[in-house]
């Protein structure tokens, strides 16, 4: 499949699922996209809702405006910031996809598609939605609408609702191989030299987005320090200094979130072959980092004190466990 002009490198299960399933008499209503971030379900979702409402003998249309495809994900936090969007600078976004989002889709929903037979719903990430909308995408689960489908990611499906996971059929996302991570990097990254493109791979445990913020943000030295920590600890804090300063004074935000989900990465990367023991301090450490992730994106924090959290959580895990 193409998006935006560009090969979809990748998930060819998942892709041969979804077109087995529009091809079949009783397609399902539901679809929850499941893995962690980074493997493409984002640009899946968008190229799937865009061949399910392909009108016969056309091409797939471009999901971007597209009236039968909707998307809800993180609005802009307030007025500024949405303004900040119209003019296509980075913006702060508000911590959860909204009841009022989930809502106003209802209110379309009351119509028929423009188009064609089909409308697609996205929900991008359907993990972060508040209760409230949860509640309400409910009850459009229970009774959709004639020729609407949904497709709900979810980089945690453990945060959603029995409920809502029960009505959705679960397409998986695998990690990416090491030749598909670096056919990903030769197309996005082309400038990158063989070295780096070696080191982001090994760096991403088969995550592309990882791979590629690896090569835009330049993260070797952080990944280093990283496997620094978690092989010797930092009982004397001088590592996590050395991140602290890696990463500078002002990074931007999307280099903070690039390093939390590089450490998720380095904490689990060889985990199946370490001691029991380990892996626990692994697991919980991975899951204060997953929760750090969660509030980065809304919370404006300080770079230094974020990154020797890390750094913390990191030496937790160490091999040599540190003293406490």
């Amino acid at each position: 499949m193409m998006i935006d002009g560009k090969p979809f490198i990748g998930q060819d299960e998942a892709w041969r699922e979804w077109c087995a399933a529009l091809s079949s008499t009783r397609m399902h209503h539901a679809w929850l996209l499941s893995g962690p971030r980074g493997l493409g379900k984002r640009a899946f979702a968008r190229a799937a809702a865009a061949e399910l409402v392909r009108l016969p003998g056309q091409p797939a249309p471009s999901p971007v405006n597209h009236p039968d495809i909707i998307v809800l994900d993180h609005a802009p936090k307030d007025e500024k910031e949405a303004a900040k969007r119209a003019e296509g600078k980075p913006y702060e976004v508000k911590r959860n996809v909204t009841v009022e989002q989930i809502r106003t889709m209802q209110q379309r929903l009351t119509t028929r598609p423009t188009l064609g037979e089909r409308r697609a719903i996205i929900i991008d990430p359907a993990d972060d939605m508040e209760k409230s909308a949860v509640n309400a995408l409910l009850k459009s689960l229970e009774e959709p609408p004639v020729g609407t489908h949904f497709l709900l990611i979810a980089h945690q499906p453990g945060r959603l609702l029995p409920t809502i996971r029960s009505r959705c059929r679960v397409l998986r996302f695998a990690p990416l191989s090491a030749d598909a991570l670096d056919q990903v990097l030769l197309r996005d990254m082309p400038h990158a030299d063989p070295e780096t493109r070696r080191m982001a791979s090994q760096a991403a445990n088969g995550s592309a987005g990882i791979a590629l913020a690896f090569v835009e943000h330049d993260l070797g030295p952080l990944h280093a320090l990283m496997r620094r920590i978690l092989r010797d600890g930092d009982p004397g804090f001088a590592l996590r200094g050395a991140l602290a300063d890696e990463i500078g004074a002002r990074p931007s935000r999307e280099k903070l979130l690039a390093t939390l989900d590089l450490a998720r990465a380095a904490l689990t990367s060889g985990l199946v072959d370490t001691p029991r023991e380990r892996q626990l301090r692994v697991i919980k450490a991975h899951g204060a980092l997953t929760a750090l992730a969660a509030r980065a994106p809304t919370y404006n924090y300080d770079p230094g004190l974020l990154v020797m959290e890390i750094g913390g959580l990191l030496a937790s895990a160490a091999m040599p466990r540190e003293a406490t």
